[in-house]
């Protein structure tokens, strides 16, 4: 009988242990939808996605998009000739500003980024991350990318 419950036990625990490896991957809670695999991903180390919210017309002077950024997924150092505006909507992220400090971001952080400022954005290593992306001034808000973010200077 200690054979027959001990075996029981036995085999309980590896199919727990069997399902909690094969359990899908939790989406990242964000108010907007993820979106396709990001059209731009040249200018980006890591898989993002982009879902375009608001597209410059003839009334609307600007571009709102949501970003949504793997673990370790960042943007190449870039600036906007119009400057630009993250909202953090969700998970662990990281800004910084060429010469200065990585900034940790947290759902709930508005970064301000001033016209020509040389920067870059993108998840933790660990956390997955969105946000966001308002280009203001448009037509006149011109991206000009920049090298890669290197691992060392990422980390």
């Amino acid at each position: 009988m200690k054979k027959v419950l001990l075996t029981i036990l036995l085999v309980t625990m590896i199919v727990a242990a069997g399902s909690s490896a094969f359990a899908k991957k939790k989406e990242l809670e964000q108010p907007f939808a993820k979106g396709e695999v990001n059209p731009y991903s040249q200018y980006f180390t890591g898989t993002t996605h982009l879902n375009m919210l608001c597209t410059r017309d003839g009334i609307w002077n600007s571009s709102i998009a949501n970003v949504t950024f793997e673990k370790g997924a960042r943007t190449n150092w870039h600036r906007h000739s119009g400057g630009q505006i993250l909202l953090v909507t969700a998970g662990e992220g990281r800004y910084q500003e060429r010469g200065k400090a990585i900034q940790k971001l947290k759902a709930g952080d508005v970064v301000k980024i001033p016209p020509h400022a040389e920067h870059w954005h993108g998840a933790a290593p660990n956390h997955e991350f969105a946000h966001i992306s308002i280009e203001p001034n448009l037509p006149y808000n011109k991206t000009t990318w920049l090298e890669p973010v290197g691992d060392k200077e990422y980390k």
